[in-house]
């Protein structure tokens, strides 16, 4: 799941609903992919239908926020055109998908 988001911070009200809304993100296991894009790997749609209803709970009242759900192959054809790959960027990092 990537998150696309734009929020308003130019008053103390909206920058802590900025502050609460990527905290919220952080707290729900998303990582930062660079300012204002965030991910999350899901292991199936049931967990992707789960996120996505927390996410709709979550959403600031102003703004605009986006929600691009895509597969691991799709995430792996990820360019970086300038700057370095993260280790982030690769999804086999994450071990919990591991199925045995």
């Amino acid at each position: 799941m990537l998150v696309f988001f734009d929020l308003p911070v130019k008053t103390k009200a909206q920058r802590r609903a900025a502050t609460r809304f990527r905290n919220f993100l952080l707290g729900d296991g998303y990582y930062m992919v660079q300012y204002s894009v965030y991910a999350r790997i899901c292991a199936g749609m049931d967990a992707v239908a789960v996120h996505k209803a927390r996410l709709y709970s979550a959403v600031p009242t102003r703004g605009s926020v986006r929600l691009l759900v895509i597969t691991e192959k799709q995430f792996s054809g990820l360019e970086v055109l300038l700057g370095r790959p993260s280790p982030n960027d690769d999804p086999q990092q994450d071990k919990s998908l591991l199925i045995f």
